[in-house]
This record gives C-alpha cells, sequence and structure tokens, in this order.
C-alpha cells in the first residue's frame, strides 16, 4: 500500500504540475503566480484540515507543529531533494516572496513570544488571513 501510496502520489504530484502550467498558460499568468496561489494552497489543504481539526479538539500544539514542522519539512528537505535531482534557477525577482515568508516567520514569532505567551488569539489569525489575501493581490497584479 505504501508504494501504491507513492506512486499515486508521484502521480498526482505530475499532474497538479502540468495542470498548473497549463492554466498559467492558458491565462497567460506566471508559472510563479500559480505557484504562489493555487498550487500552494492545495497543497496546503491536508495541512488546514489537520489543523482545523486539532485547534477544534484543542490540541493547540497539534496545529501549530503541523503547519510550522511542514513548513520546515518543505523548505529543508523537499526544495533539497528538488535541487539535488536538478538545480533549481533563482530569479531575483521571487526575493519579494521569500521577504514575505521571512517577515511572516517573524511576524508568528513575536505573536507566540511577546504579549499573551504561546497563544495565537482569535484576532492575530484574522491578521494572518487579512495578510494572507493582501499578499494575493499583490501576486494578482504583480502577474
Amino acid at each position: 500500500m505504501v508504494l501504491a501510496g507513492l506512486a499515486a502520489l508521484t502521480l498526482g504530484g505530475k499532474w497538479v504540475v502540468d495542470g498548473a502550467i497549463a492554466v498559467a498558460k492558458y491565462f497567460d499568468l506566471s508559472e510563479a503566480l500559480i505557484g504562489l496561489t493555487i498550487v500552494a494552497v492545495g497543497t496546503s489543504l491536508p495541512e488546514l484540515a489537520t489543523s482545523a481539526v486539532a485547534a477544534y479538539k484543542r490540541n493547540a500544539d497539534i496545529a501549530v507543529g503541523n503547519i510550522v514542522g511542514s513548513n520546515i519539512f518543505n523548505i529543508f528537505w523537499i526544495l533539497g531533494l528538488s535541487a539535488i535531482l536538478r538545480p533549481l534557477p533563482f530569479s531575483p525577482a521571487l526575493n519579494t516572496d521569500v521577504l514575505v515568508g521571512l517577515v511572516a516567520t517573524i511576524i508568528l514569532f513575536m505573536f507566540m513570544f511577546i504579549g499573551k505567551k504561546h497563544t495565537l488569539e482569535r484576532w492575530q489569525g484574522f491578521l494572518f488571513i487579512a495578510l494572507y489575501f493582501i499578499y494575493v493581490a499583490y501576486l494578482i497584479y504583480r502577474g
């Protein structure tokens, strides 16, 4: 079952990438825009579902650990393995996106350790969602 799951995951990943590229070309959008929006949301839905259920069941450590752990894993393992398989060119145009990720991490760190320590409050969650929508609007404007 594990091998079948890995095969299905590989095939599904190829379909997602190929579909995202086709959508980008059809609507004359940049592949970066599609990757930073549609593909990112699609691949993050399992983390969203897991974190929402954990938060509902009052298991905050699972919710936060899931998101932070997923990001750490994606940056170090997935990005590292991808670069080993084929060097990844980096466009300086993506510096803004890297900066947004860094700022979001700093804001999360500040929220978790300043004020009501170790608690992400409801208004802070709304702020993160608002900042995300602002970022997506920027991505669409940037093209």
